[in-house]
């Protein structure tokens, strides 16, 4: 065990950082256990008011396993908004890694959506910002900042657009087939509501219209005379009659069950 006078917590918060960014977990695990112990009054209590220093343990002690240290650590200590990416990440997969050991298997999307329900982030790594369908709003203003500008982004624009929002390219390419099929479907809205004949009978929005005065229509086959199985369909012998019904439009929600 090194005696602190040898490290200043400043210098101890620096080796943390330096040994976090190589990514030697072992190493630095090694690092913290040589340091005094943070007994309260005693000189390594002061190491428990640097940042660096508690993200470092709380590093440790996922990788070691050791859960409930690191929720005690997360919980107990408010973080900076620049560590709370990192620190959320550790939160969920810790509560992840739980649950999967108890059902022997792995968690689904739906089954991870349930645990981040159950375990809330704690404001200590957490800055207040509501999100809406998973993601924050800020991330949802950009989004559809770039949605106005080009609904179609090609697979570089996408991977840009992901850096800038900290999301994945899945989960942007499935945000913008999301948007485009709402607005689709708010589109044929509109269509019906500013010509109602598209409903009484005057027309209809996917098929066209066609003449039936040279010859009286022929019946179908059987095995095709069911509406289900064609996309215009006709009742009696005169002109075809327009479903009264609109096209039905899936929409997906733009919810994101990833971590």
């Amino acid at each position: 065990m090194f005696p602190l006078p040898i490290f200043t917590p400043e210098q101890v918060a620096r080796v943390c950082e330096n040994l976090e960014e190589t990514g030697d977990i072992e190493r630095l695990g090694r690092f913290l256990w040589s340091l005094p112990a943070a007994v309260p009054g005693s000189p390594g209590d002061a190491l428990n008011r640097h940042e660096s220093v508690m993200r470092a343990r709380a590093l440790v002690a996922f990788h070691g396993g050791n859960f409930e240290a690191l929720y005690q650590i997360l919980q107990s200590h408010r973080f900076t908004r620049e560590s709370h990416a990192k620190l959320q990440a550790l939160w969920l997969d810790a509560h992840y890694r739980e649950a999967e050991r108890m059902r022997g298997r792995p968690l689904g999307p739906v089954e991870k959506y349930r645990i981040r329900k159950k375990f809330p982030l704690p404001r200590t790594i957490w800055d207040g910002e509501q999100k809406t369908h998973c993601f924050k709003e800020r991330t949802r203003s950009l989004l559809r900042e770039w949605y106005l500008q080009d609904p179609y982004p090609n697979p570089s624009r996408k991977r840009h657009l992901a850096q800038a929002t900290g999301l994945t390219p899945t989960q942007v390419g499935n945000w913008f087939k999301n948007r485009r099929q709402r607005d689709r479907a708010a589109s044929a809205k509109n269509r019906l509501q500013q010509d109602p004949e598209l409903l009484s009978g005057g027309g209809s929005l996917d098929c066209p219209a066609q003449d039936y005065s040279a010859s009286p229509p022929q019946p179908l086959p059987r095995h095709l005379s069911s509406p289900k199985d064609s996309d215009c369909s006709s009742t009696g012998t005169g002109p075809r009659a327009t479903d009264a019904s609109t096209p039905e439009i899936s929409v997906s929600s733009d919810s994101e069950f990833e971590p």
